[in-house]
């Protein structure tokens, strides 16, 4: 976790993250690309080489950083080296790209999370983010002066597919010195045996070379409440799962549980693309 991209748009939960980035920065001798994106208005292809709106859009820039100026020189962020990043570009795109760019271990977001049509049509930024990142995404809810991974929750099918991103799971586990409870969820629909998900495990975790783990098998109405309910149970530090970026119609119609869990989780939420 040596390079943490941080986005902001200057809110209380953008900032929130950012508490959080400082003491995984600190905690590996990390750095801090802390970006602000300025969106640009959608009508017309020429907003910026116009020249009546040229005065606004530089306008806006300086506000931005006079602010971003502003959080560097925050106490919590003594001590760690930041860069600050200013780009005109729709937030998520301008995420995604700077992540790849900057070579970033880790995203970390604020997320407030969305709901009703909101959620089905829009989506928050972090969202989004989650659907489209190959850098592992943590989502931050809440003020966390002391962020731990002590107990962190990683649900899964255990399948093939979740080796490769479960490597980047058991590196940040190791940086925190995590115990991962490795959880998996019976539904109605989708029902093993205890000793069928039981042996999906076992085989899955002899690949590595991990011992701070425990297995789990939870029984809930869907995977989303299970992983929920099984996280409050043991009263988790921090929520894992892989994702598949769905888009498109296949998004719409199956959805995604690690976008849900990011909308309705209260608990920091980490997110690692197959």
């Amino acid at each position: 976790m040596k390079r943490i991209l941080v986005p902001t748009d200057f809110s209380k939960h953008a900032e929130y993250a950012l508490k959080v980035a400082a003491q995984i920065a600190k905690k590996n001798d990390g750095e801090i690309f802390l970006i602000h994106m300025l969106e640009l208005p959608t009508s017309g292809n020429d907003a910026i080489s116009s020249a009546h709106d040229i005065p606004e859009l530089m306008l806006f820039k300086n506000a931005a950083l006079t602010k971003l100026d502003e959080l560097m020189n925050a106490p919590y962020l003594e001590g760690v080296k930041v860069s600050k990043i200013i780009q005109f570009e729709m937030a998520f795109d301008g995420i995604i790209k700077n992540g790849e760019s900057h070579n970033a271990d880790l995203i970390v977001m604020g997320s407030h999370g969305a709901s009703g049509f909101q959620e089905m049509f829009i989506g928050s930024n972090a969202e989004k983010v989650v659907r489209n990142s190959n850098v592992p995404v943590l989502i931050i809810k809440n003020d966390n002066e002391s962020f731990s991974a002590d107990k962190f929750v990683f649900a899964s099918d255990f399948s093939d597919e979740v080796k490769k991103p479960f490597e980047k799971v058991i590196s940040f586990a190791n940086k925190f010195n995590s115990h991962i409870h490795l959880v998996n969820i019976n539904t109605p629909n989708n029902f093993k045996s205890t000793k069928v998900a039981q042996k999906a495990m076992d085989e899955f975790m002899s690949s590595f070379d991990f011992k701070n783990f425990s297995t789990h098998i939870y029984n809930d109405i869907n995977v989303e409440k299970g992983i929920l309910h099984f996280a409050k149970s043991i009263d988790a530090d921090l929520i894992g799962m892989s994702t598949h970026g769905r888009k498109g119609l296949s998004h719409f119609f199956n959805g995604s549980i690690s976008e849900d869990l990011v909308n309705h989780a209260k608990r920091p939420v980490i997110t690692f693309k197959i």
